[in-house]
């Protein structure tokens, strides 16, 4: 269990590319973790914590293209080096009259979660002070209308220390392990969590091994 884990080590993480159709998205010949959330739920700087490089921006014009950005990285855990890739999708939930996630999202993004067999993980991202929200609720129904026995769907509450004490205590006493993102991960207290206690926790979810 995660208690146990080895220590965990980013050794590289470089871009690969962006894609605007089925067409030009590269090979799938390593496994890869989705990212996905609402625009502003923080997912850029929460990938660049993540794979320790400041590799995803956020676009200037939320929802003007509908891209997927591509990464690929690679990890040392113990005496285990695992690579696999990064798909970043356009947040959602910019559109100035409310739309359905699929007629917003279009048909691209939509094709690409549901028909790319090496995304062996979904990484819904929410705002730890909205946490139910429809179109995050939307989200999770879109995501279990097609999920493959081989994946696994894993929320992170971002923005966490935006929360009040309470507010914090109450997230985690709804949702029992929930997964947690600040801004400056060192600020976070052990009793909720580390940036370490978080990517051992994606790696074996990406991985399919039994997780917290």
């Amino acid at each position: 269990m995660l208690k146990n884990s080895p220590s965990l080590k980013v050794l590289e993480s470089h871009f690969v590319c962006s894609a605007t159709n089925i067409a030009q998205t590269p090979p799938t010949h390593l496994p890869e973790v989705a990212f996905l959330g609402r625009s502003n739920v923080g997912k850029s700087s929460f990938i660049n914590q993540i794979l320790g490089r400041k590799i995803a921006k956020s676009s200037a014009t939320p929802g003007k293209t509908q891209m997927a950005n591509f990464f690929a990285t690679t990890w040392q855990m113990g005496d285990e080096k695992v690579a696999f890739g990064c798909i970043d999708l356009p947040g959602f939930g910019y559109a100035k009259v409310s739309k359905g996630l699929q007629e917003e999202w279009g048909a691209f993004l939509c094709a690409l979660l549901q028909q790319r067999p090496s995304i062996k993980l979904f990484l819904h991202l929410i705002d730890a002070r909205h946490p139910q929200l429809n179109l995050d609720q939307q989200v999770q129904a879109f995501l279990q209308s097609f999920i493959k026995p081989d994946q696994q769907i894993r929320c992170v509450y971002t923005k966490f220390d935006k929360l009040t004490s309470h507010a914090k205590h109450t997230l985690l006493q709804e949702h029992p392990g929930a997964l947690v993102s600040v801004l400056k991960p060192s600020t976070l207290k052990p009793k909720f969590g580390s940036l370490e206690h978080l990517q051992t926790t994606l790696l074996n979810a990406l991985l399919g091994r039994i997780c917290a």
